[in-house]
């Protein structure tokens, strides 16, 4: 008998006693297929949650837990809110509006005390994106004593324009929000540019035009800093000790995706204007580095940072998702890049059903090697749910359209066509982890999770 690596694969996990699955079917065409494949992907990310069981910490309930971060788990649930939006299954809608509100703190701004300790603006504008597509898509209302999706967006903004620091660098936001925590002297492009998409959405949502001017405000800083270089490549950060005379280089994929949308938003509410229509497609340009590791793997996506040398961790692993959200949603806000974000995400969303073979439809973090990789957990399934929810909203026959009455479509021509270019190089490889300079929380997960993980590192 001939051993093939997934042979071996299987007898690894059959010998563990772990349930072997065929790939995910996808038909990428096909409405049906797409929604189906995202109700077993999203069925298998919420076995990772478990934090609103009975007899859990009142604190907790809405989080993930260890050695998962507060803030991924708002990210999470920003993408079960695209999820009912995409495809009208409410089945998750009671955990997910309860998640978004128990987290909201007594000041009703996403900073609760008991997430102090690790509060960064990025963490924070991370919930109030959740809270934002929650009204932007009509996602059902909470109850009317409790704060409603779009003040709680606001307020998130209102607490961070008062910690746009000029006594450094001109301006900026700080990575932490507190002095105390590791970080605090770090200005990064991912809590920028959370706080660069929230204005730009609340301003095109609301039409009040200081929400506008941050956002310019934000990004004028931002390229004027060098987080963002002329040809739209979008850098981690900079040090404030220094400065900001210098930047870390490392190119994470949520980075340029946090901005895209921002971008694209701000082309959609400009009704098309030639500059926001450079900046969109210079950022869809830069994003080619996300993609096409390989030969044989051309339009996949992966993160080049940490992917390749197999050290990504527990928030890297979950960057992918936010590069397809905020992908998909462009295409929406600045149809033009229609064609060139559908052959991307189409192609990636094939390769994520291929890694979703592993134990009951278990997402693996590799999509390029054309298979179940062995290593799981919220971030590979985040992402692999994302990339392919994403398809229903690219082919715009959805119960998404419904929800989309806020949103107004360019009927300005762009004024150049866009193509994105096979990638070239690979990026700098990652010489700082997102979470530098915190300690590591080694915190086993509990049994309900722990049971998606037996056997996942089959090397």
């Amino acid at each position: 008998m001939k051993f093939t690596t997934s042979t071996m694969k299987s007898l690894v996990l059959a010998a563990a006693g772990l349930q072997i699955a065929e790939a995910l079917q996808l038909d990428v065409n096909n409405s049906a297929s797409i929604r189906s494949a995202s109700s077993t992907i999203a069925h298998g990310l919420m076995k990772y949650y478990v934090s609103n069981a009975t007899g859990a910490n009142p604190t907790a309930v809405g989080t993930l837990p260890g050695p998962y971060y507060w803030w991924e788990a708002g990210a999470m649930w920003g993408g079960l809110v695209d999820y009912y939006a995409y495809t009208n299954d409410t089945s998750y809608n009671p955990s997910t509006t309860q998640a978004l509100l128990a987290q909201v703190g007594p000041d009703r701004n996403y900073m609760p005390p008991a997430y102090f300790f690790s509060l960064g603006n990025d963490d924070q504008a991370f919930w109030a994106l959740a809270a934002m597509s929650a009204a932007e898509y009509g996602y059902p209302d909470p109850p009317s004593s409790s704060p409603q999706w779009l003040s709680l967006a606001e307020a998130v903004f209102n607490t961070m324009v008062p910690r746009w620091d000029t006594t450094t660098c001109a301006g900026g936001l700080r990575w932490q929000i507190f002095s105390s925590n590791a970080g605090y002297d770090y200005k990064n492009s991912i809590s920028n540019g959370g706080f660069f998409q929230l204005a730009a959405r609340l301003g095109r949502y609301t039409g009040n035009q200081t929400y506008i001017d941050w956002a310019e405000k934000i990004w004028d800083w931002s390229a004027g800093v060098g987080l963002i270089d002329r040809n739209y490549a979008v850098f981690d950060g900079t040090d404030l000790k220094i400065n900001c005379t210098g930047v870390d280089h490392t190119q994470w994929s949520y980075n340029v995706g946090m901005y895209l949308h921002g971008a694209a938003t701000l082309y959609n509410y400009t009704n098309g204007s030639a500059l926001w229509e450079s900046r969109t497609s210079g950022l869809l340009k830069a994003s080619n580095t996300f993609f096409s590791p390989f030969s044989n793997a051309t339009d996949v996506m992966f993160e080049p940072a940490c992917e390749l040398a197999s050290t990504c961790d527990y928030d890297q692993f979950s960057f992918k998702a936010y590069l397809s959200r905020w992908m998909a949603k462009s295409v929406i806000l600045a149809p033009y890049t229609t064609a060139s974000v559908t052959r991307l995400l189409r192609a990636s969303a094939l390769a994520a059903a291929a890694s979703c073979s592993g134990p009951d439809n278990a997402c693996g973090a590799k999509w390029y090697v054309g298979g179940f990789d062995g290593v799981v957990g919220v971030g590979q399934q985040l992402s692999a749910l994302e990339t392919i929810q994403s398809l229903l909203l690219l082919n715009a026959d959805g119960p998404v359209a419904m929800h989309e009455g806020n949103v107004k479509i360019s009927t300005i021509a762009p004024t150049s066509s866009l193509s994105i270019p096979d990638r070239t190089a690979a990026p700098t490889p990652a010489a700082t982890s997102r979470s530098a300079g915190l300690t590591p929380r080694d915190m086993a997960l509990p049994a309900a999770a722990a049971a998606a993980v037996v056997g996942a590192k089959l090397l």
